[in-house]
């Protein structure tokens, strides 16, 4: 029998798909060690293949035999990246927006039909420290508003970052600057660099030069050139199966001067009425959507509706400048008891299963000591995808 269909035995109510996100050949955590943390599908991309270019179905077959030999699926892709040149639609835009269509077109031969993307400019996410101590000794992912100015205004030094902040917090920023060691500084570097795909190694020269390609895009001109890629490859994803799944920007506000057009609902009603196809859809977030106080994400859940794609659950704390850290999965600001109640009242409602995956875990026990990608330690996650499963069980049986 089947995970899927022992899923079912108890209520006869249909449960989400259990995913799990991997790195591809040299992430440490191994496909066994996927399998043993009770995940059925595998998250993952071609990371070898140069952002824009296309996925050559070779190329994905032989990824996806890796996955079903150890006894999973490939069932999401996250992510076929966006070219810069697209977001800021200058270029040879139009160029990489037709191999985009025929990655999409190769995925679809090859039975992967879920696509995760993000059009946030420059950073794909950002936070000031990777390593945030928890009270119980753990680590997890954190993002300070403060190293955040101290970076862009102090280290970065981006042109008029001073006028993005208001006198109180450029002073708090400036002690802190001065306060702090040449490896202070370096670490705060390093862990915002982070946040930037790409295959070349990132600095501040290249991030500052990428910066000046939006100094005349601002949110207005962004959510445009999201529409007109929408526009262009929806009904190409339509057409031959494949579900896109936008994520929100991560975190949900303007950073380094960079707009943001993903991170509310009014953004998500631009996104899914300006290009109304049912396979242009949202890659649900519960914790960069989380970190702004403005989301109430049961409704956000509510409204989206069928067009949700795909789920990352995880969780957040916030305090009163902003400031969050991400906390346990059931634990923190977010409700996520009555998300995951509304994601099953939608589940009932679709076809196909609805993947989430428990998106982040803190670095704790044995893995305390290895090197791992930010986020995405073995133990934590499983922790959080233990308890993200009995939390759906439980929520399913009741229904």
């Amino acid at each position: 029998m089947q995970s899927s269909e022992k899923n079912n035995v108890n209520t006869g109510l249909k449960r989400m798909e259990q995913t799990w996100r991997w790195f591809g050949p040299q992430d440490p955590v191994s496909l066994q060690h996927v399998r043993q943390a009770g995940a059925t599908g595998i998250v993952t991309a071609l990371h070898h293949i140069s952002h824009g270019e296309v996925w050559p179905e070779e190329e994905i077959l032989k990824r996806k035999k890796e996955i079903e030999d150890n006894g999973l699926s490939w069932s999401v892709v996250e992510s076929v990246t966006v070219h810069e040149s697209i977001k800021t639609r200058t270029g040879n835009y139009q160029e990489y927006i037709e191999k985009y269509k025929t990655t999409l077109q190769n995925l679809a031969k090859c039975g992967i039909n879920i696509v995760t993307y993000n059009f946030m400019p420059v950073l794909d996410w950002t936070r000031t420290s990777i390593n945030y101590e928890m009270p119980n000794g753990a680590k997890a992912l954190y993002f300070n508003w403060l190293d955040l100015i101290v970076f862009d205004v102090h280290i970065l030094q981006r042109k008029d970052a001073a006028n993005d902040y208001d006198d109180e917090l450029l002073a708090k920023s400036s002690a802190r600057f001065k306060n702090m060691t040449t490896e202070e500084i370096e670490r705060l570097t390093s862990v915002v660099l982070l946040g930037i795909p790409g295959e070349e190694e990132m600095t501040l020269e290249l991030l500052r030069k990428s910066l000046t390609a939006y100094e005349h895009i601002g949110q207005a001109e962004l959510r445009e050139n999201l529409k007109y890629f929408l526009q262009e490859v929806s009904p190409i994803a339509q057409k031959c199966g494949v579900k896109l799944a936008i994520h929100p920007d991560d975190p949900p506000f303007d950073i380094l001067g960079l707009p943001r057009v993903v991170n509310s609902r009014e953004d998500f009603e631009f996104i899914l009425h300006e290009v109304n196809i049912p396979a242009n859809g949202i890659c649900f977030c519960t914790g960069s959507l989380g970190a702004s106080s403005q989301n109430n994400l049961p409704e956000l859940v509510k409204y989206i509706a069928d067009r949700i794609h795909f789920v990352h659950l995880r969780n957040v704390s916030k305090d009163q400048e902003g400031n969050f850290y991400e906390a346990d999965h059931l634990g923190g600001d977010v409700n996520m008891f009555k998300v995951m109640k509304e994601l099953l009242i939608i589940q009932q409602k679709v076809q196909d299963s609805i993947p989430f995956r428990s998106d982040h875990g803190h670095q704790m026990l044995d893995d305390l000591h290895k090197v791992t990608n930010p986020g995405y330690s073995a133990i934590g996650r499983l922790k959080g995808l233990a308890e993200l499963r009995g939390l759906e069980l439980g929520v399913v049986s009741a229904m």
